[in-house]
């Protein structure tokens, strides 16, 4: 028997070697090297069959590189936008994942220090990539080989133009990703809002059918296909992938520099294979997830939302003035001293000062417009109050106090005298109980896996139910684990995938930043709402030309406070409008 498993294993072995190069995961190291000896006993799966509801439109699951995969069901849906070169059909696709954002700088970052990609060109007005201050902002400055060889490094490829168009619009055909509403500020990132990119999560109401974000604004998006003009004409109605050769690729989507009228989600353009720009980025997409061995050591994080205050009473917080300075509008909020705000409405922003012990914020907009911004008690349930809470892991893993990092310790499948532990869910199979990994304490399976409904447990898109993350079985890992992203090695005592010299584990996930006072990884996109808080309407005035408010004010406490525009003479004494 022995002679037999040792067989069978250096198949496995000699398949791995003969993989091609452009494999995207690296050939697998599990089960014994020829050194070492075999183990002593290899337990089989499972053999009861289990019924499973299998990932649905939508469906979302945590990725090898942090990323968010959603599931697009296979079936038909509407191409092209009936014009021009992109005359409208009926086109036919196989189910696939592909990425909720674009890739951003922190997914990208990893893939570097593994030493699989190459650092992106740095973009005139573009932050440094590794920058932790806009780690979840998207990657640019990316040619199109750097985007599809990160795609091949986190087991999977471009979109397709197909691919990247049902996802943006949905099966009916949708005009913009949210719908057929126009275009505007809160849904998305285009010219006259921002003026620059912003991260991958800040516009939820601009999301696609099917759940995606920034399908219009922010970046244009590298896909697979080289480009033809008439490529429409000749288009198969089933899976279609593009030219077979070409001078360009294709981009699609739109950019923060966009004008509303080149937002449509049918829009497709040309660009030559090594162009970078600070206004393209990419996202990938995996046909056919396989069943990735957990990462040894992860990140610990704050679960989203804090600990609430028995009582809250709302901040006193209310518009002090308006005014226009350089041909642009500003509003000034007074707040109390420790209260949080946050902007609400997308291309507003404000900066605070202390002016006389009266905490202002000075906001600025669009002309003729009208925006929201919350504040709140920093006690209250709204706000993100994160100084007492205790770090977790997802299950799976232990937590190291005194490193901060999570660490891989599988349990036994069966279920002890209480149960089974925090974080699995207790699932009976053929009359017999076992312990199954479930949600984090965000509503998120570990990496790999996505939340089966009927199953009750997080299982792997392949359905594999007997792949054992989180449970401790060697046997078992060695016979259905695919292997490690290229930069990790399989580590078959620790059933997991370590880093090697140089590699990075995954750092914190989308939405999240490294706090280095709590050594782990606290929420960054909590939306304040809720007891405690107060929402302070703004109005920004049209302001073709300056508006010199600044000389009606006598006082020089009412002048600081507007600061923005306005300045103090000490010398004659009188407030005047800030010169250019």
């Amino acid at each position: 028997m022995k002679r037999l498993t040792w067989i069978l294993l250096g198949v496995v072995l000699i398949l791995a070697a003969c993989a091609p190069a452009s494999t995207p995961i690296s050939a697998p190291t599990i089960g014994p090297s020829p050194t070492s000896e075999p183990p002593t006993a290899v337990v089989p799966p499972t053999s009861i069959p289990v019924s499973l509801a299998g990932p649905q439109a939508g469906s979302t699951m945590t990725w090898l590189d942090g990323s968010q995969l959603v599931y697009v069901p296979a079936g038909d849906f509407v191409m092209g936008l009936g014009y021009g070169t992109t005359p409208q059909k009926t086109i036919s696709l196989d189910s696939y994942w592909i990425y909720k954002t674009d890739v951003t700088n922190k997914m990208y970052a990893q893939c570097v220090a593994a030493g699989n990609c190459a650092a992106p060109a740095q973009e005139l007005g573009t932050p440094d990539y590794i920058n932790p201050d806009y780690g979840d902002y998207p990657v640019v400055g990316v040619t199109w080989d750097m985007a599809s060889n990160y795609c091949q490094w986190s087991q999977g490829q471009l979109p397709s133009e197909a691919q990247w168009e049902k996802a943006a619009r949905g099966p009916g055909g949708n005009v913009y990703p949210w719908g057929n509403d126009k275009p505007a500020c809160d849904l998305l990132n285009i010219q006259g809002c921002l003026g620059h990119t912003s991260g991958v999560n800040d516009y939820p109401a601009g999301k696609s059918p099917y759940g995606l974000l920034d399908m219009a604004g922010n970046v244009f998006q590298w896909v697979n296909d080289f480009y033809a003009e008439n490529y429409y004409d000749t288009m198969p109605a089933l899976n279609p992938t593009g030219p077979v050769s070409g001078d360009m690729r294709v981009i699609r989507g739109s950019s923060f520099e966009s004008e509303a009228s080149q937002t449509l989600a049918g829009v497709r353009r040309p660009a030559a294979p090594a162009y970078t720009s600070r206004d393209v980025g990419f996202r990938c997409v995996v046909p056919q997830p396989k069943v990735i061995a957990p990462y040894c050591q992860t990140s610990s994080y704050l679960p989203i939302g804090g600990a609430p205050s028995a009582t809250c009473q709302a901040p006193d917080a209310k518009v002090n003035g308006n005014y226009c300075a350089g041909g642009s509008g500003f509003t000034t909020i007074d707040i109390p001293p420790g209260a949080v705000y946050e902007v609400q409405t997308k291309g507003y922003t404000c900066s605070e000062a202390v002016v006389n012990g009266q905490r202002v914020l000075t906001c600025s907009g669009p002309n003729n417009s009208s925006g929201e911004v919350t504040v709140c008690n920093s006690t209250c349930s709204g706000a993100p109050n994160t100084a007492n809470a205790t770090p977790v892991c997802d299950p799976g893993y232990s937590l190291n106090p005194s490193t901060g990092q999570c660490v891989y310790a599988p349990i036994a499948s069966q279920p002890g005298a209480a149960g089974c532990p925090a974080g699995y869910n207790l699932i009976e199979r053929g009359g017999q109980k076992v312990c199954a990994v479930g949600l984090n304490q965000n509503g998120q399976c570990p990496a790999g896996l996505y939340f089966d409904t009927q199953y009750g447990a997080c299982v792997p898109p392949s359905g594999n139910v007997d792949a054992p993350f989180g449970i401790d079985n060697s046997g078992r890992a060695a016979q259905t684990y695919q292997g490690c992203a290229p930069g990790y090695s399989y580590d078959q005592n620790s059933q997991c995938c370590t880093a090697q010299t140089g590699a990075a584990y995954q750092g914190c996930p989308l939405g999240f930043k490294f706090d280095s006072t709590q050594n782990t990884c606290v929420p960054t996109q909590v939306r304040l709402s809720g007891p405690g808080c107060v929402t302070v309407s703004l109005n920004i005035a049209k302001c073709s030309q300056p508006v010199d408010v600044c000389s009606k004010i006598t006082q020089e406490a009412v002048c600081l406070r507007n600061s923005y525009a306005c300045e103090w003479n000490d010398k004659v004494g009188i407030c005047s409008l800030k010169k250019k």
